[in-house]
């Protein structure tokens, strides 16, 4: 197994357990714990798997929370891939979220543009300068979601 392979391996079986672990931390506490990581709040976002088709939940960082939108980020840690649930939101568009445990909400995806990103990446980088680190580690653009309620 070449080392990039190894190396992705062990960074999908952290990213399970860690978001696997967030979200018991959420159920058990009622959502009084862990609705926030690094400042910011945090939703679960549910995508639907582009080859399963089965709901698949992860917790995620909001960097920049609207009226009624969030805008969230692809970064998966700065690594050379997009992460799982940015293939299976750009496959189906319609999510659900759950902003600091609160109740589900249908909402659509849409990943911003180059121009969008470039005008919203500074308030991203504002909300947590890690995002910066993470975009110098990868040649890849990292994208930025928002997450609008579904019309």
């Amino acid at each position: 197994m070449p080392h990039t392979r190894r190396f992705r391996a062990a960074t999908d079986l952290y990213l399970k357990t860690v978001t696997t672990a967030h979200r018991k931390l959420l159920d058990l506490s009622g959502g009084r714990v862990g609705t926030r990581f690094k400042k910011m709040p945090t939703l679960a976002l549910t995508t639907t798997g582009r080859r399963t088709r089965l709901p698949r939940t992860v917790i995620l960082t909001v960097p920049v929370v609207g009226d009624d939108s969030y805008l969230i980020v692809a970064s998966r840690g700065g690594d050379d891939i997009s992460p799982d649930w940015f293939h299976n939101l750009c496959a189906d568009p319609a999510v659900e979220v759950s902003f600091q445990h609160g109740a589900k909400q249908p909402m659509t995806a849409r990943v911003l543009t180059p121009e969008e990103r470039d005008r919203r990446w500074p308030q991203v980088v504002a909300a947590y300068p890690g995002y910066q680190t993470y975009q110098k580690r990868t040649a890849r653009q990292i994208p930025l979601v928002l997450l609008c309620p579904r019309e």
